[in-house]
């Protein structure tokens, strides 16, 4: 069988390796079968051998195709919920679909093209292509996540990141140094069936079991036995209620909206709970800019008891330079008791074709009368990178503020400091976030898996506040402490956990872990290939 594979050409190589990658998608969330990125890695490699015959030039391509076929179909199912944006309204955006669902996938696939190829350049029979396909498929994932703006979504180290035990790892090796161990763990079986000695047939597999063993029992002693430490004096209530992305949520509709978030705040706790010191309102709270909604802004503010802060998602507008136009800003406010706008953050990340459309296609898209999905003339301006700072918020600690997919970045939580300017060391994440756009598909579920990830990277707590859904306050541990389900209407009320003292080696270190893992992969490929 194993030749069967080995011996395909053309389309028929294609079409598999599109439905090994489609299969290899069941690994993430909300699914979490590893064994199926196994199945779907070993069928690739096996693929990739049948392709590597022949001149290097030739057998490029062919790597690069497969690669690309793979990543095409894993991409297309693990991102096919995308779709449910262009339905919203259907009227205006259905017929972009297939760009959505297809497109998007069959052009990141190009990534993990470049991977195979990369691969190629040190294939060997045996053990060293399991190490060269860690190298190129790991190298992929970094420049997805940032090349173009980056789109690190399901990228593969959260096949390891979404386990509680797996994941503890990433305090020291990040998303990135996951994805590595996740493609060497899974693609070892594929030495079962090449024969030559036992050690090179079994060798690789015993070794990814105990690499896998060895994590799980990391994470198992990392994680603390006793009851969570939570910062004194702090109550959250975080807000979710629910609204549909339909004509309820219009501008005309703006005094019912307000009503109904300050009717949700001001529910009683629970009999012996605390009161809440700090409410959380999701993005996109109000369909209307409430810092020039005078009305709207008093009557938020005097539903806010003294002693008490809400933070609330909310476009915001600046006034433009004489010549320039109105900028307008997907926000975070720190509104005090009385309606006093007390702090700000501006969105760094956007959604490309969600918030703005990119610059070189801007004008050409507009004057076929096209736009962003999020209905604001000109779309979103991007907040300075230099102005990304930490929240100052009276009562917790500071602030890492993101909003929506700015969660998903490993390493952009939190602020870098700039030339002369210090950051102070947050003591929380907080996510904002609208995820109405996709309904109940995988997309909320893998959004909340990939935030709380970004907890056990920083050690720090995540506080994620969503409109419909998922809310849910988890700890630096990746722990989920309080959780709302998704497309419910209500109020969570927990305790703040307490951040871990000290930095974690990966916000210490960054990706230099990860640039070790892939230098230690990159010699065992080639030490393999010089003695073939």
């Amino acid at each position: 069988m194993i030749q069967i594979l080995r011996d395909l050409r053309g389309w028929r190589r294609l079409a598999l390796a599109f439905l090994a990658g489609a299969l290899g998608a069941l690994a993430m969330p909300p699914f979490g079968l590893l064994p199926a990125l196994a199945v779907s890695l070993v069928l690739a490699t096996w693929l990739a051998d049948g392709a590597a015959e022949g001149p290097l030039g030739r057998s490029l391509l062919r790597f690069a195709l497969v690669g690309w076929a793979w990543g095409f179909g894993y991409l297309t199912a693990g991102l096919w919920w995308l779709g449910a944006a262009f339905l919203v309204e259907a009227d205006e955006f259905a017929w972009a679909l297939p760009l959505g669902v297809i497109g998007l996938p069959a052009v990141l696939g190009l990534f993990y093209g470049a991977g195979f190829a990369a691969a190629r350049l040190v294939w060997s029979p045996g053990t060293g292509r399991i190490a060269a396909l860690a190298v190129g498929l790991a190298g992929a994932e970094w420049l997805r996540g940032h090349l173009f703006t980056g789109f690190p979504w399901n990228t593969l180290g959260m096949a390891l990141g979404q386990n509680l035990f797996l994941s503890q790892s990433a305090s020291v090796i990040g998303l990135y140094g996951l994805t590595i161990l996740a493609v060497v763990i899974c693609a070892a079986p594929a030495t079962l069936a090449t024969g030559g000695r036992p050690a090179g047939r079994y060798g690789p597999s015993l070794a990814a079991a105990l690499l896998l063993a060895g994590l799980a029992g990391y994470g198992a002693l990392r994680l603390p036995s006793g009851a969570d430490a939570t910062v004194a004096g702090v109550r959250l209530r975080l807000m979710q209620p629910n609204l549909p992305q339909d004509a309820k949520f219009r501008p005309e509709n703006r005094a019912d909206i307000v009503d109904r978030y300050i009717e949700l705040s001001q529910r009683e706790p629970a009999p012996g709970a605390a009161v809440p010191t700090h409410v959380i309102w999701p993005e996109s709270a109000f369909p209307f800019l409430i810092q020039r909604d005078p009305d709207s802004l008093a009557k938020v503010g005097a539903s806010i008891p003294t002693g008490q802060h809400l933070l609330t998602g909310a476009a915001r507008a600046e006034e433009p330079l004489p010549g320039e136009r109105i900028r307008f800003y997907n926000a975070i406010m720190v509104i005090e008791p009385g309606g006093r706008i007390a702090d700000t953050y501006d969105k760094v990340h956007l959604v490309p074709f969600g918030e703005y459309l990119p610059g070189p296609l801007d004008a050409a898209l507009r004057a076929v009368g096209l736009r962003q999905f999020v209905s604001i003339p000109g779309g979103f301006s991007a907040g300075s990178a230099a102005g990304q700072r930490i929240l100052d918020v009276a009562g917790l600690p500071p602030v890492a503020a993101t909003i929506c997919y700015e969660a998903i970045f490993p390493g952009a939580v939190v602020p870098s400091p700039h030339a002369g300017e210090a950051v102070r060391e947050p003591g929380l994440i907080l996510n904002v976030t609208n995820d109405a756009w996709f309904g109940d598909t995988p997309g909320p579920r893998q959004h909340l898996a990939q935030a709380r990830l970004r907890a056990v990277e920083e050690g720090l707590p995540l506080v994620r506040d969503a409109n419909t859904g998922i809310s849910a306050v988890v700890d630096p541990y990746g722990r989920v402490t309080a959780q709302l389900p998704l497309n419910v209407e209500d109020v969570l009320d927990a305790d703040l956990p307490a951040a871990i003292p000290g930095r974690t080696p990966y916000a210490r270190y960054g990706e230099a872990p990860f640039a070790a893992l892939m230098a230690g992969a990159l010699a065992l490929a080639l030490a393999a290939r010089r003695r073939r």
